[in-house]
Formats: C-alpha cells, sequence, structure tokens
C-alpha cells in the first residue's frame, strides 16, 4: 500500500470542495437556517407575553369598574374590550378569542363604598398555564395601587381590601404543565415523524435507481403524489391514538371533547405535513437536500407554534409567521377539543388554513414533479 500522502488529500479536499460548492442550494439553506433560528429567539420568543385580549362583563358602567378596566389596561398584561352577555364571554374564552373575563358583581360601586368587600371573578384561561402566570401575579399589584381611589370611609379601615380578584382557572384548575405540554406533544411528534418519512419518498426512489420503473407506470404526478401520502396517514393515526391512550393512563390527561372529530382535523394535519414532505423530496435533488429543506421548515414551526413558548406572546408578525404553519393550528385544535371541549364551530377557523395548506403544497409538487430523469 502506498504510504500517506499530503499531495493526494489535498486533491481530495479539493474534490470535495468544488462538489460543496456547485451544490448552491445546501449552501444557502445551512447558511439560512442559524439566521432564523438567531431572529426567532432573539424577536419572537417572549416568556412574558403582554397586551393579552381580555373581557369585561358588566352590568352596569359604574366608576369603581371603569377604574379597575383602566387598572389592568394600564398594567401591559390585558387589553380590555365590553362584552355583551356570558354567551359571548363563553364562546370567545372556548375559541381562544378571550384569555380573561373579568366578571363585575352587580351594585360593586355600592358594595365597596359600604365596606363588604366584594369579589371580582376572573375567569382565566388555563390550557397554558405559563401563558397567563405573570398577568395573574401582577392582579395583587393592581388592586394594592387601586387603594388610592377609594372613598374615605375605606382609608378609614386599610386592614380591609376594598374589593379582591378571584382568579377562576378554567379547563385547567391546577395549572398543570402536564396538560398543556401532552396535547402540543401529539402535534409534534405527527410533525416530525409524517415530514421526515415523505421528505425522502420522492429522492430515494431517484437515488436507488428505481425511478425509471415508476416514470414507466401510466400514472399521472397527482396520483404519485397520493400514493405517496395515503399509507402514512394511517401511521399517524397509529401514533395519535398510542400517545392519547398513553397521556390518558399515565398523566390522567382529560378528554373532554368529540374524540372522532380530534381524529378528522388531525388527518388535515397529517396531510399537510406528509403533502409538505413530499413537495421537498419533489424539488430536491438528493436526501440530505430534502432533510435540509425539512430541517428548514421544522424550526420556525416548532418555535411559532406556541408548543414551548406562548403564541400571545410573539410579536404580531411572529404570529402571522406562525398561523402559516400547520403546527398552530394543530396545537390549538388539540387542546380546544381534549382540554375545552369545543365542537366543530371552534375549530373550523384552525381547520380550513390547514386544508388550504395542504392544497397548495400538493399543487406545488405536481407541477415540480419531472416526469424524466433529466
Amino acid at each position: 500500500m502506498n504510504a500517506f500522502s499530503f499531495a493526494r488529500l489535498a486533491a481530495l479536499l479539493r474534490k470535495e470542495s468544488i462538489q460543496i460548492l456547485r451544490d448552491t442550494m445546501t449552501l444557502r439553506i445551512i447558511i439560512l437556517i442559524p439566521i432564523i433560528q438567531l431572529f426567532l429567539f432573539g424577536y419572537a420568543i417572549n416568556s412574558d407575553p403582554k397586551h393579552l385580549p381580555a373581557g369585561l362583563l358588566s352590568i352596569e358602567d359604574s366608576k369603581y369598574t371603569r377604574t379597575i378596566a383602566a387598572a389592568l389596561t394600564n398594567s401591559g398584561y390585558y387589553d380590555i374590550r365590553v362584552l355583551r352577555s356570558e354567551k359571548e364571554a363563553e364562546e370567545g374564552l372556548a375559541r381562544g378569542d378571550l384569555t380573561f373575563v373579568v366578571a363585575m358583581p352587580p351594585d360593586f360601586d355600592r358594595a365597596v363604598d359600604r365596606g363588604e368587600s366584594p369579589s371580582v371573578l376572573i375567569d382565566a384561561d388555563a390550557t397554558d398555564p405559563a401563558a397567563i402566570g405573570n398577568a395573574v401575579a401582577a392582579l395583587g399589584q393592581v388592586a394594592a395601587d387601586l387603594n388610592r381611589d377609594l372613598p374615605p370611609i375605606r382609608q378609614m379601615a386599610p386592614q380591609t381590601p376594598p374589593f379582591q380578584f378571584v382568579v377562576h382557572a378554567r379547563y385547567n384548575p391546577e395549572q398543570l404543565t402536564v396538560l398543556n405540554v401532552v396535547p402540543g406533544l401529539v402535534c409534534i411528534v405527527l410533525m416530525f415523524s409524517t415530514l421526515f418519512v415523505t421528505t425522502m419518498a420522492i429522492t430515494k426512489e431517484r437515488e436507488r435507481g428505481t425511478m425509471e420503473n415508476l416514470l414507466a407506470m401510466p400514472v399521472r404526478p397527482i396520483e404519485v403524489m397520493i400514493a405517496k401520502i395515503a399509507p402514512y396517514v394511517a401511521i399517524g393515526y397509529i401514533q395519535v391514538i398510542l400517545i392519547l391512550v398513553a397521556a390518558s393512563m399515565v398523566f390522567g390527561l382529560p378528554i373532554r371533547g368529540s374524540l372522532p372529530l380530534l381524529l378528522g382535523a388531525l388527518g388535515v394535519f397529517i396531510a399537510s405535513n406528509l403533502a409538505l414532505g413530499v413537495t421537498y423530496s419533489t424539488i430536491s435533488a438528493n436526501q440530505m437536500q430534502a432533510m435540509q429543506f425539512a430541517q428548514f421548515t421544522l424550526m420556525p414551526s416548532f418555535l411559532l407554534s406556541g408548543f414551548i413558548f406562548p403564541f400571545r406572546g410573539m410579536p404580531l408578525w411572529a404570529q402571522g409567521l406562525g398561523n402559516i404553519f400547520p403546527t398552530t393550528h394543530a396545537m390549538r385544535i388539540v387542546r380546544g377539543v381534549l382540554l375545552k371541549g369545543v365542537g366543530w364551530s371552534e375549530i373550523f377557523p384552525d381547520i380550513w388554513p390547514m386544508a388550504l395548506f395542504t392544497v397548495v403544497v400538493i399543487a406545488l409538487a405536481t407541477v415540480a414533479y419531472r416526469e424524466t430523469l433529466d
């Protein structure tokens, strides 16, 4: 065997460098991934969400009611809007349009003036305890600041609070983090498994040399797309059922809504990820490039979905970007059905974006599908 040669090593290194530089798509992705991660962590991620949507439910527009509403708004955590009925409040909490509902008791001003220390009930959507933690903690300071606006009779008895906030944690009374994480984990597991599997579907055929047989068949591109996606839908459902059974038995995860409705909605989510994977596989030259495309999508989809970091804490541009990805909508659906028991009307606003996403990416894959090996 010939001795080690630096000249041969230099030639091989030059060959590999040229090969890497020729793959411009891979180079772009390698550069973009760390930049996107930097901007997402630097600008989009916020563990202290402010300006949470809150509804004010009161039968009278009294002085103290306006004072409390103004104090909550000034805290920076609550964006107050007046509600017309309890039905509107319940629907807002169920859909996720409201994070809090502030319910003022009747004759609140008179009760305060009499020194009765009435209670102001705050219903909080506790499906994500981390999102409401700081806002709830700020209520103590809000109540203390309102002492300056008390009538003279109240100033004579400072040991008794003029009123008190009573927080009712809805859907997750004990504010257990596991009840927020486990439903979200259903979506994350499906996203990783289904996307990566189909990302290599077409490129694997091309690299193994079996693509010629597929192209020789009298099939249309859309038929190839559907055939690549359909088998993995069943696999995705098996994963969902396994996670739900284990979470229910081990962690006591409640299933308050319709299980068939949940499975139907998750079918759309599974299809969207499989379609995206097939699209990446179709436009990629090799498996490595396809995997890089998948990683390019996974990071923003994971960070902006609300799985780890509160969605409401992100800036508006990040929320808009997060709403493009099916994972964000699937996360709301799973938490809504399991923890809130919502129905079709509440989850439809999150189903149609996933369905539209699926149709668009399948159309892109069909257009990009090459019926020749050139």
